[in-house]
């Protein structure tokens, strides 16, 4: 079903063909890589640039009672923030808070010919580059959403964007510039996160639950330098050896199920139950996303547990690796250590912290043949899950979708990390929260060939912008 155009689509349409596209393409161009991939990011200044594009982009919108700044902490990304007034002074103690980021995640080898990372490319609806879908049209979308609003008489409550250029390092930075504009944050009754995923191109689909994340390094070191191969091989134990006895203790190889209970949480019955609607509503199966080479077969046939597994369960992703030379220059050398960089994603109610404990302990407790053992958090992030939506947010968001795409909203757990929401979660227990986004299956976000589907984006521009309106009109607590 396709919904009719109405003149707010168009006027979204209009300004993403002109005033969008053009930003969008130039900030893809920028290699603002997130920090924890360049420690020389503010040498570089790639991040200030992406920073001051958006902020020169948002400054220039016209909408009513806009100020626009940057904030930089020492030392901390910067964020822009964004403040409009609400259009009714009886709506100015009410607050929406839309979030977004502009960090990148890395280049990542693979991207078809034609295509790169900072290379952006417009191919029929489809925008290719690093970071348009995921998620540097988050600000566009967001000011070109209050701007239409605006100009079709959508009334909206104070107002409050924040982009921030730390979320692909796991949002270190945030928490500073949360606490130093606190005031100016307000509490929100209603946060609008851009930087979800969606499952088709039909309707605005909404993130009942993002999975928390340890991400860290671990070293094994047993000589102080290579040896001869044929000399020391039997005689010292190998660090790869070492190191795959040690994730035996945090990973069953042969199912990939984590063996930590400190990581494990009993899943909800009705997110179970959500699960298995979400599959019966769609045509595909999560493994269906993914460019599975040759005859791969997804750890599981069954639709229902792959969503369960992308969302309610623990896994571990092995993401870097370092100590070895590249393949044609590897001599016959017993290699002094061997370091793997750990990717750890955590049900969405699974305390980071406590997780991150438990990985430490089991990985560096009695090391096999009193080798050196380190394992270094370089990032922890809570999950969140969702508080269910109040009746007047469940009609209004059934509403909008249906304006502007021809069906209902639909709800589904994501399996990424948005360290942002679990911690407004906690600050702001009593909030309403809506999470969507652009990223359909096959957007291969973090992967090569990123892209950001237009068609998709303009509509869920269309939605916050209705959204806008159906908050104002809603209860005052």
């Amino acid at each position: 079903m396709t919904a009719a155009t109405s003149d707010l689509a168009t006027a979204i349409a209009e300004r993403w063909d002109d005033a969008v596209l053009p930003a969008l393409t130039e900030y893809i161009r920028i290699p603002n890589v997130s920090k924890a991939f360049d420690a020389d990011w503010e040498a570089h200044g790639h991040m200030d640039r992406a920073v001051e594009l958006v902020r020169d982009w948002c400054a220039a919108r016209p909408i009513d009672g806009l100020r626009v700044e940057v904030h930089r902490l020492p030392g901390l990304t910067p964020v822009v923030l964004c403040e409009v007034p609400a259009t009714d002074p009886a709506l100015a103690d009410r607050t929406v808070l839309l979030y977004g980021h502009l960090d990148k995640q890395p280049e990542m080898a693979g991207w078809r010919d034609g295509l790169g990372p900072w290379t952006p490319v417009l191919e029929g609806d489809r925008l290719y580059g690093r970071g348009g879908a995921d998620d540097g049209y988050a600000a566009f979308a967001s000011l070109v959403a209050v701007e239409t609003a605006q100009r079709a008489g959508i009334p909206h409550a104070r107002l409050v964007v924040l982009i921030e250029a730390s979320e692909e390092s796991g949002s270190p930075d945030l928490p500073a510039y949360v606490d130093a504009l606190a005031e100016r944050i307000g509490t929100p009754e209603l946060v609008i996160c851009l930087d979800g995923g969606c499952l088709d191109d039909q309707r605005l689909w909404l993130a009942t639950s993002l999975r928390g994340l340890v991400n860290g390094q671990l070293t094994v070191e047993v000589l102080t330098a290579g040896a001869h191969s044929g000399q020391a091989s039997g005689v010292v134990p190998s660090s790869f050896r070492i190191i795959r006895q040690l994730l035996d203790r945090i990973e069953d190889a042969a199912t990939g199920e984590i063996l930590l209970p400190e990581l494990h949480v009993d899943i909800p019955a009705d997110r179970v139950t959500a699960a298995a609607a979400t599959a019966a509503a769609i045509s595909f199966t999560p493994a269906d996303e993914f460019p599975l080479a040759g005859s791969t077969q997804p750890m599981s046939p069954d639709p229902v547990e792959q969503f369960l597994a992308q969302t309610w369960r623990p896994t571990l992703s092995y993401i870097g690796a370092d100590g070895f030379p590249p393949p044609d220059r590897a001599g016959n050398v017993l290699r002094p250590w061997t370091t793997l960089t750990l990717s750890f994603r955590l049900p969405p109610t699974c305390d980071h912290e406590v997780a991150a404990e438990a990985i430490s302990r089991a990985l560096t407790a009695d090391p096999p043949s009193g080798a050196t053992v380190r394992f270094t958090v370089d990032s922890t992030g809570p999950g969140w899950a969702a508080p269910t939506f109040e009746p007047w947010l469940a009609e209004a968001l059934d509403e909008v979708s249906t304006a502007a795409f021809g069906n209902p909203a639909r709800s589904f757990g994501e399996g990424g990390s948005i360290p942002f929401m679990g911690m407004l979660g906690a600050r702001f227990p009593q909030a309403q929260f809506v999470v969507t986004g652009v990223l359909l299956p096959g957007s291969n976000a973090h992967g090569p060939d990123e892209f950001l589907h237009l068609p998709t984006a303009r509509r869920v521009t269309e939605c916050v912008a209705r959204l806008l309106g159906k908050h104002a009109a809603s209860p005052s607590r």
